[in-house]
């Protein structure tokens, strides 16, 4: 049996990853963030540790590797966040530095596998370089985190990285990261998508994946998984059926010309309060003009993904959006 680290066992790619390690018949240590989001959220026989991994010192992360054959990186900052100005420098300091060091550290402790959890921007920057996203800070630096990762372990540990599209499941004690497109459609008369779509998995896929790329992945192996692929129109009608809106609330897709004003304005706005956005609004509306699709054979096979219905977990997602509010008031 071998021992699997995931950092930030308590969030939620953490959590499912843990839960399939297990399924597995992995042993696994965890150190998380505290409070702890649930009573009894994790079984007993995970070696849990709440606290924040930075403030430890060197020795003592290599001790707590010492026992471990493999890393899964479950932590860290999204491009939800919209820190202070530079956000390159915030989401450098966020990702890229303790990846960096983590990875050096697991290396010394003998770990033989270190999966980091990406984003798939960072596979759009690769793919659609008229975007010129590598000069964002939120894909620069999911890129530079993965090449940094990479460096660490070459010559004796496998670095491989997941760039991550749209994540849908619930989990028990935390609000699924999705309640800011419920809340933003809630009584609108018009909810406007742009023309293009995204690639979706389920957590579950996600976790799948995890484990996958620990036992099979290659080196500087980068895997850009999808379960499904949904124009951006038909994911906001879904949130729209959730909130009950069907007859009050329109879905028209609008030309980006028509919205850019919109998000000019939210740059403008964050630039004024002395904030960035990692991908500055105008870049990421444009994007969603683009069908950011992933073909799920490219990686279902390889990290042995199961089949999973994203539909049913976005529902249930959505759902669990919807009945937080009904239950705060």
């Amino acid at each position: 049996m071998t021992k699997v680290f995931v950092l930030g066992g308590t969030g939620f790619l953490g959590y499912y990853t843990i839960k399939e390690l297990l399924s597995q018949g992995y042993q696994v240590k965890t150190v998380a963030l505290p409070p702890m989001p649930a009573d009894n959220l994790l079984p007993h026989e995970v070696d849990v540790q709440l606290g924040d991994i930075n403030q430890m010192s060197d020795p003592d992360i290599i001790t707590l590797l010492s026992d471990c054959d493999g890393f899964i990186y479950a932590a860290g900052k999204d491009e939800r966040v919209v820190p202070a100005k530079p956000a390159m420098k915030f989401y450098y300091e966020a990702n890229v530095l303790p990846t960096q060091r983590l990875a050096r550290l697991a290396k010394q402790a003998g770990v033989k596998n270190f999966v980091v959890f990406g984003s798939y921007f960072a596979e759009f920057a690769e793919r659609l370089p008229q975007y010129h996203l590598r000069d964002q800070a939120y894909p620069n630096t999911r890129l530079l985190q993965e090449q940094i990762a990479f460096a660490e372990g070459e010559g004796s540990m496998k670095v491989s990285s997941l760039r991550l599209p749209y994540i849908f499941g619930t989990m028990p004690g935390r609000m699924p990261l999705w309640k800011m497109f419920v809340d933003q459609a809630r009584n609108q008369p018009v909810f406007p998508a742009l023309r293009g779509g995204t690639a979706m998995v389920t957590v579950e896929q996600v976790a799948e994946a995890a484990v996958g790329a620990m036992a099979h992945g290659k080196h500087r192996g980068t895997y850009a998984i999808s379960a499904k692929n949904m124009k951006y129109q038909e994911f906001y009608q879904m949130i729209v059926e959730a909130l009950g809106q069907t007859d009050k609330t329109q879905v028209p897709v609008v030309p980006f010309e028509q919205m850019k004003p919109t998000y000019e304005q939210l740059d403008q706005q964050a630039e004024a309060e002395g904030k960035e956005h990692g991908i500055h609004m105008v870049i990421s509306a444009e994007m969603q003009t683009e069908d950011l699709y992933l073909d799920p054979n490219d990686t279902k096979d390889v990290l042995g993904i199961k089949d999973h219905d994203v539909v049913k977990s976005i529902r249930q997602t959505l759902q669990k959006c919807v009945e937080a509010e009904r239950i705060s008031h």
